[in-house]
């Protein structure tokens, strides 16, 4: 076991085609790398420590600033295409021949361009608050590239229910977000974060044609995890992405919003856990999943 934590890894860095960019690396030596893909505005910090830390105990962590996101060089790119391509740069550059990849909402496009793309590199995808292109209300007109002038605020209106229950699950989330107490990440720019707001508008848009065509050809096992009151991503799109996908798998969290599989961690954990086994990976029923609140 990789002697580091959430809290501890050191951050790396890696150079391919003159870009920088940032990492770390902790866990499970030896096994297929679980790459995170993190959400709009956010950088490595924003990933929750419960979270990545179980997840090291059995696979090996990979966070990653994407090209001009957070302690990483470069310009931050428009279009989720290129994003993708950055990824697979930074993979090539580590080495890593394949990878399993848990995207969080921008990080769950990328994610589905990446296995499209390069369907070799990835084994299985883990699709979390995210949505497919062109998918239902996916105009990102709440989204702004201005600094939020009160972040909690803004985590837990987006992130969790307007429930009591939520409400606190969003409170202990972000008191573990501050666990990590040094060598934090720098935070994301204002150029970065117009990029990618550019991106995940270009996402949402409904193409001409074949609107959900391309998801028949990502048959890569795939995990897709939403909260059924996400007001970020509306949970249509989540049904569609488990109708369109060849061999994937919905869970829908109850009373959750967009960080469902945060309110839900240690349920999300066991599904996950599951999933990424090697044996039958059949998830739990949904009257399973009520009973098991975090």
């Amino acid at each position: 076991m990789n002697k580091y934590t959430h809290e501890t890894v050191p951050t790396q860095f890696v150079e391919a085609n003159d870009i920088r960019y940032a990492y770390r690396r902790f866990g499970k030596p030896g096994t297929i790398p679980l790459l995170l893909l993190g959400y709009f505005n956010s950088n490595m910090d924003g990933w929750d420590p419960e979270v990545t830390n179980s997840l090291a105990a059995d696979h090996e962590v990979i966070l990653f600033d994407n090209a001009g996101v957070g302690a990483s060089g470069g310009k931050t790119p428009p279009t989720v295409v290129e994003m993708a391509n950055h990824c697979v740069a930074f993979c090539r550059a580590l080495g890593l021949k394949q990878i399993h990849v848990v995207g969080f909402s921008l990080g769950g496009m990328i994610a589905q361009q990446l296995a499209l793309e390069h369907p070799q590199l990835v084994g299985r995808l883990i699709l979390l608050g995210t949505g497919p292109r062109g998918g239902e209300g996916m105009t990102f007109t709440e989204l702004s590239a201005e600094e939020q002038v009160d972040p909690v605020a803004f985590l837990l209106g987006a992130f969790f229910s307007p429930s009591e229950a939520s409400q606190a699950a969003g409170r202990e989330y972000i008191k573990r977000l501050e666990s990590r107490k040094n060598d934090r990440d720098l935070p994301v720019s204002r150029d970065s974060a117009v990029g990618q707001l550019a991106a995940i508008r270009e996402w949402g848009t409904i193409p001409a044609t074949g609107r959900y065509a391309t998801l028949k050809s990502i048959t890569h096992p795939t995990l897709i995890v939403h909260g059924n009151k996400d007001i970020v991503v509306t949970p249509i799109n989540a049904f569609i992405q488990e109708e369109h996908l060849p061999n994937a798998q919905l869970i829908m969290y109850p009373d959750s919003s967009h960080g469902a599989f945060y309110q839900y961690r240690k349920a999300f954990l066991e599904h996950v856990k599951i999933f990424l086994s090697d044996r039958d990976s059949v998830l739990p029923d949904q009257d399973s999943i009520k009973s098991s609140v975090a």
